[in-house]
């Protein structure tokens, strides 16, 4: 399982990737590997472990990625679309955080090439540059970046401590997660928390409290995780998106769990380290020490 919370087990090699020798020359080196990747989708050993390839023949910047380095060995990827690809969600939990992070980086860099390789500004067709990690515009000058969008997801708890948990209909029978949604344009990470709870189940919150991120390449997403505390337990769950919003306690999950009625998320995401924290006892419902009344 990769631990988002510390320095990235992928070196980026920030400091050389925008010199073209320096990545022909790692693409050259003997270790080398190239990943083949999809959108949401790698190339897959039958063991479910990444199945990358020894770089080989000529470097092509347009074809190409740098991902960084994995224990000193350079790593590219190459899109591939979904020609014998393996979706990465089945096989993500399995990976080493090296991998994980490698995969995740290819899938969603190799998604944003695909689909940015005309500018949005004049309609040129652009080139590759920074070993991947923006397009440049030869028409106007425009140069882009990789994009990630982001997403809150929201751990809600009422007065009691319970954990509200639901479902979306496309997912698979018994899967329950945390609620979230995408970020809009002019709007803090709070203010989407607020939007999005109101729209999916109809609650207003309070107490907010960042919990950590992870990157999340579905196609391309960032997610920003949120404690919150609900005021009253009436749950209205948008028609048509949300199947099911229910409240669990610790022994009401674990026991739905135990007997097969629901499931939780991959372990490798976090929704799952939310969950897991509130069963261990590390989420409460009770408001942070700055929204307590002071002691007499």
């Amino acid at each position: 399982m990769s631990d988002w919370l510390f320095g990235s087990a992928l070196d980026r090699v920030e400091f050389a990737r925008t010199d073209p020798e320096w990545v022909r020359a790692a693409w050259a080196e003997e270790s080398a590997l190239l990943l083949r990747v999809g959108e949401a989708a790698v190339a897959a050993a039958p063991d479910g472990s990444l199945a990358p390839v020894a770089t080989s023949g000529d470097y092509d910047a347009e074809r190409h990625y740098l991902l960084g380095l994995v224990d000193g060995t350079p790593w590219f990827a190459t899109w591939a679309g979904a020609d014998g690809l393996t979706p990465l969600r089945s096989i993500m939990d399995g990976l080493p955080a090296p991998h994980l992070q490698a995969a995740f980086t290819g899938a969603g860099l190799g998604t944003w090439h695909a689909g940015e390789r005309f500018c949005g500004r004049c309609g040129s067709l652009t080139r590759v540059v920074a070993g991947g990690q923006s397009r440049l515009c030869p028409g106007c000058g425009r140069e882009s970046y990789p994009r990630t969008d982001p997403a809150v997801i929201v751990a809600i708890l009422d007065p009691d401590g319970r954990l509200l948990l639901g479902r979306q209909p496309s997912w698979a029978p018994g899967r329950v997660s945390v609620f979230a949604g995408f970020v809009e344009m002019g709007e803090s990470l709070e203010q989407a928390v607020h939007r999005e709870m109101a729209e999916e189940v109809g609650l207003g919150l309070a107490g907010i409290t960042y919990l950590g991120s992870q990157p999340w390449p579905f196609p391309r997403s960032l997610m920003v995780g949120f404690l919150a505390r609900a005021s009253r337990t009436d749950v209205t769950a948008a028609e048509g998106e949300i199947e099911l919003a229910r409240w669990f306690t610790v022994p009401g999950l674990r026991e739905a769990m135990a007997s097969g009625e629901v499931t939780l998320p991959p372990h490798t995401s976090i929704a799952r380290r939310m969950i897991e924290s509130w069963l261990a006892g590390e989420l409460t419902s009770r408001p942070p020490q700055s929204e307590r009344s002071p002691r007499a």
